[in-house]
């Protein structure tokens, strides 16, 4: 089926906000067999949504409209699809009790703008709203199917997920099923891994190879459609085995791993600890390890030294060491590796120190990263050249400490 995106809001347009919206539903339609076909931003103008949404119904099996649904004079979603399928707007006594019922609690009185939250379509399907207040629904004008949807991500991503897709799935041909798988690749670039798998991705057919790359990692996502789950699972499984014969020393997850995520469930897995030293990245390293639930377990902790005094003092670096051969160095980032471990007496030591930039740090060029990983076998430093923004290189220093800590076995995956 053919579907398009439309996103209502004048703020998108005037770039107050980014419209991550239309970013989740193309992921998720994708996955089950939808074809996206054009993502569409209007303004809180009623002929204009009309006009884009006519246009859209030309186009597109299912239009996916996004925002517009709030108590404002300015929301005018429903009230143009009503105009347009020539029915009258009702209340959906659902949403309107849930709305009644929100204010009631907080002790703050209802104004009459909030009901409209709880319009609907007369006939329409009502999407109830788990996140917020405004309702969704689906309607149907010139034999399109419009599914109305919050703007707030929270609220959006909610009915999406408990509401449309049980809903979709129910509407989707019942001949074919129709799974997805994504992989994740690190330390090769989109056009590397592209070159590699360019046999693969020219003939594709079924199941389809997606790459789409983001900062610091690149993901495939693997779309089959066949008659059965295990049929759709079993012609994910040879592609993915063909694409890992080809790229598989980058792959270091699936669906929805991070970097993080793996070292931390590495460590798990072999029941040994980690600790950090933290320069170039301010304390990052930690907070991203610490995000993963269950991080207690194998996380002692990070201690951020950030100027040379620091690290001669808190991690008892030597001052002759820092004078030979400066903070942006090999012998520094292993020398912190070293000591983060013995302080914190864990089974590995991981070190961050560098030139995030703008301008040279002891005339290294911003960029230039050393990352240190100590355990009992010793202690290795590798040199990065990253390139830019201050914030980026910080950012993907931290991932290359996590990839580093899974490629030098020491941990096993």
């Amino acid at each position: 089926m053919n579907a398009e995106v439309i996103a209502v809001g004048s703020e998108l347009l005037l770039g107050q906000i980014a419209n991550t919206n239309g970013q989740f539903l193309s992921q998720q339609l994708a996955g089950v067999g939808f074809n996206v076909y054009r993502h569409t931003v209007v303004g809180d103008n009623w002929e204009r949504m009309r006009t884009a949404f006519e246009e859209a119904s030309e186009r597109a099996d299912v239009v996916f409209v996004t925002g517009g649904l709030g108590p404002t004079q300015d929301d005018l979603t429903k009230e143009v699809i009503a105009e347009l399928t020539e029915k009258p707007l009702q209340y959906h006594e659902e949403t309107l009790n849930n709305i009644k019922q929100f204010f009631a609690k907080r002790k703050r009185p209802m104004s009459a703008n909030n009901k409209k939250q709880a319009h609907c379509t007369e006939g329409s399907h009502v999407f109830y709203n788990g996140a917020g207040l405004a309702c969704g629904m689906a309607d149907v004008y010139k034999e399109t199917m419009f599914i109305l949807l919050p703007g707030p991500p929270r609220e959006l991503k909610y009915m999406y997920e408990h509401e449309v897709q049980p809903y979709l799935a129910k509407k989707m041909p019942q001949d074919a099923v129709v799974l997805s798988r994504v992989l994740r690749f690190f330390h090769i670039g989109e056009s590397r891994l592209e070159k590699e798998l360019i046999d693969l991705i020219y003939n594709q057919s079924n199941p389809t190879i997606a790459p789409l790359a983001s900062e610091g990692e690149v993901t495939i996502r693997l779309t089959a459609k066949a008659q059965t789950a295990t049929e759709a699972n079993h012609m994910l499984d040879k592609t993915e085995t063909l694409i890992t014969d080809k790229v598989g020393h980058y792959l270091y997850g699936k669906e929805k791993d991070t970097l993080p995520v793996q070292v931390v469930k590495a460590f798990t897995n072999d029941k040994k600890t980690l600790a950090a030293a933290e320069s170039l990245t301010g304390g990052w390293f930690g907070k991203h390890i610490v995000d993963v639930p269950g991080a207690s377990a194998v996380f002692e902790g990070s201690l951020t030294a950030y100027s040379s005094s620091a690290k001669i003092k808190l991690l008892n670096i030597s001052s002759q060491l820092i004078d030979q051969y400066g903070t942006v160095s090999k012998e520094c980032a292993e020398a912190m590796a070293e000591k983060a471990r013995q302080q914190y007496q864990t089974d590995v030591g991981i070190s961050f120190t560098g030139a995030a930039g703008p301008e040279a740090l002891e005339g290294k060029e911003p960029g230039t990263v050393w990352i240190g990983i100590a355990d009992q076998h010793g202690v290795t430093a590798h040199e990065l050249h990253l390139a830019g923004s201050r914030e980026s290189i910080r950012r993907l220093a931290v991932y290359y400490g996590c990839w580093f800590l899974l490629k030098e076995k020491v941990v096993n995956k």
